[in-house]
C-alpha cells in the first residue's frame, strides 16, 4: 500500500471515529427527552423517576461492562471492539425503536405489565443494550483517533476535535427531540421520535460498514508481563477518592440538564397557562442543548488554558462556581430572563425562568471536570494507571443513579429540592479537589 493510500485510508478512518465520537453522546443524551415521552404514557402518570429509568439503565450497562470491554480490546484490539460496540448500539437502537411498536392492543393503547407499559419494558431493555455500546465505543475511540493521528499533538488535536463532534451532538440531541414533540401531554405517542431513532440506526449502518473495509493498526503495547489487578489502584487515596468522584461528576453531569429538561417540559412545569404551553417540550429542549452547548464551549477555552492552569485549581472554582450557581437557581423560579429557543421557523428570544439560564451556565464548569478528576486521580500512579482507566469507566455508572435519585426526590419533594443531589456532589468534588486530592509522598517507591 503506498503512503498516498495509506494516508487517504486513514483519513476514511479519523471521519468514521468523529462520527462514533458524535453517536456515543447522541446515544446518550437520547435517553432524558425520550423518558419525557414515556413519563407520560398510562401506568407511569408523570412519575420523573420512570422517565429516568432509561438513563439509569443506559448508565448501568457500564457497571457490567467497564473491565470487560477494557479486556476485549486488549486480546481483540480497537477494530473488533468498534465494530463491536457499532453493531451493538443498533441492535440497542433497534430495540428502543420496536418499544413503540410492540405490547399494544386492538385500540392502538399500551397493554399492560405489573402495573406498567410492556413495552417499556423493551425500551428499557435497548436502554441497557445502547448503554453496553457506548461503554466499549468509549474504551476505543480516544485511543484509536490518538493512533490515527500518529500520537503527540497530531493524536491530541485530533481528539479534540472528536470532543467538539461529541458536544455538538450532545447539544442537538435533546433540541431535535424537543422540536419533534413540542408540547409534551398524554396524547404524546412514543412513535413521534421514530425520525431520530432512523437517523441512529442509518449513522450506526454506515459507520459498520465503513470501518469493515479500512485496516486499523493495533498499537504496539511492549512487554506487558506484570498483571497488575483491577483494585490495585485503589490502595492510593487520591485515586480511590477520584474513582469515587467520577461517580459524582457523571451524576452532575446528566443530572442537571436531564432534570432541567423534565421540569421546563412538564405539563406543571413553570408554563402552565402560558402561551408558550404549547411549545414547552422544545423550550425544555432547547435549554438542555444551551447546556451542552456551553459544554463545547467550556472545552474550547479549557484546551487553551489546561497548559497554564492546574487541574487542581480549575476543579476548585469550577465546582465552587456551580455550587453557587445551583443554590441561586433553585431560589430565583420566580424571576424571568430570556434565551434564545427555536420555534420551528428559528430562534426568538424566550421568556423563561432565571432558574434555566442559570443550571444551563452550568454546563461551562462541568465541561473540564472529567479530565481534571482523571488527571488528579492518576497523577503519578505509573504502571496503575491503566487499570485505574478502567475502573472510572465503571464509575461511569454514577449517570444513572444519581438522576435517578435526583428524581425520586423530585417526585416527592419538588424540582428545585432535587438539586440538592447534584449539589452535594459538587460539593464532595470541591473538597476532593482542594484538600484530598495530593498523591501521597512516598508514591514514587510504592509504584515500583
Amino acid at each position: 500500500m503506498s503512503t498516498q493510500e495509506q494516508k487517504g485510508t486513514n483519513w476514511v478512518a479519523v471521519v468514521t471515529m468523529m462520527f462514533i465520537y458524535g453517536m456515543i453522546s447522541f446515544v446518550t443524551n437520547l435517553a432524558a427527552p425520550m423518558g419525557n415521552v414515556w413519563k407520560y404514557q398510562p401506568g407511569i402518570d408523570g412519575s420523573n423517576m420512570w422517565g429516568m429509568m432509561g438513563n439509569m439503565m443506559n448508565f448501568a450497562a457500564y457497571l457490567f461492562m467497564g473491565i470487560p470491554a477494557g479486556r476485549m480490546l486488549a486480546k481483540k484490539g480497537y477494530k473488533f471492539t468498534a465494530m463491536a460496540g457499532i453493531a451493538t448500539g443498533f441492535v440497542g437502537v433497534a430495540i428502543q425503536f420496536l418499544s413503540g411498536k410492540v405490547g399494544l392492543n386492538a385500540d392502538g393503547t399500551f397493554a399492560m405489565a405489573g402495573g406498567l407499559p410492556a413495552a417499556f419494558f423493551v425500551y428499557l431493555l435497548g436502554a441497557f443494550v445502547c448503554g453496553f455500546a457506548v461503554c466499549m465505543l468509549n474504551m476505543v475511540v480516544n485511543p484509536m483517533l490518538n493512533l490515527l493521528g500518529g500520537g503527540g499533538n497530531r493524536g491530541n488535536q485530533l481528539n479534540m476535535i472528536g470532543t467538539t463532534f461529541n458536544s455538538l451532538a450532545g447539544t442537538a440531541t435533546p433540541m431535535l427531540v424537543g422540536i419533534l414533540i413540542g408540547e409534551v401531554t398524554k396524547a404524546t405517542k412514543v412513535a413521534d421520535v421514530n425520525m431520530v431513532l432512523y437517523i441512529a440506526l442509518a449513522v450506526f449502518a454506515t459507520a459498520f460498514v465503513i470501518l469493515s473495509f479500512i485496516p486499523v493498526p493495533n498499537p504496539e503495547q511492549g512487554d506487558t508481563a506484570e498483571d497488575i489487578p483491577v483494585l490495585a489502584p485503589l490502595k492510593f487515596r487520591h485515586c480511590l477518592l477520584g474513582v469515587i468522584g467520577i461517580f459524582m461528576y457523571v451524576g452532575i453531569e446528566i443530572g442537571i440538564p436531564a432534570t432541567m429538561n423534565l421540569w421546563l417540559a412538564d405539563a406543571n412545569g413553570p408554563f402552565k397557562g402560558t402561551e408558550f404551553a404549547a411549545k414547552a417540550g422544545a423550550i425544555g429542549g432547547v435549554v438542555a442543548g444551551t447546556y451542552w452547548f456551553l459544554m463545547l464551549v467550556g472545552r474550547t477555552i479549557g484546551a487553551f488554558i489546561g497548559g497554564k492552569i492546574s487541574s487542581r485549581a480549575l476543579m476548585t472554582f469550577t465546582t465552587f462556581t456551580a455550587i453557587v450557581l445551583i443554590i441561586v437557581g433553585t431560589q430565583t423560579t420566580a424571576i424571568s430572563t430570556k434565551m434564545p429557543v427555536f420555534t420551528g421557523k428559528g430562534f426568538e428570544m424566550t421568556t423563561v425562568p432565571l432558574t434555566a439560564l442559570l443550571f444551563a451556565l452550568c454546563g461551562l464548569m462541568t465541561s473540564i471536570m472529567w479530565p481534571s478528576t482523571f488527571n488528579l486521580a492518576t497523577e503519578k500512579l505509573g504502571k496503575y494507571t491503566a487499570a485505574a482507566s478502567g475502573l472510572f469507566m465503571v464509575m461511569v455508572v454514577g449517570g444513572g443513579v444519581l438522576p435517578l435519585v435526583q428524581n425520586y426526590i423530585a417526585d416527592k419533594a419538588g424540582f428545585m429540592i432535587s438539586y440538592v443531589v447534584p449539589a452535594v456532589a459538587l460539593a464532595y468534588l470541591f473538597v476532593y479537589s482542594a484538600f484530598l486530592s495530593k498523591p501521597p509522598a512516598d508514591i514514587e517507591e510504592r509504584v515500583k
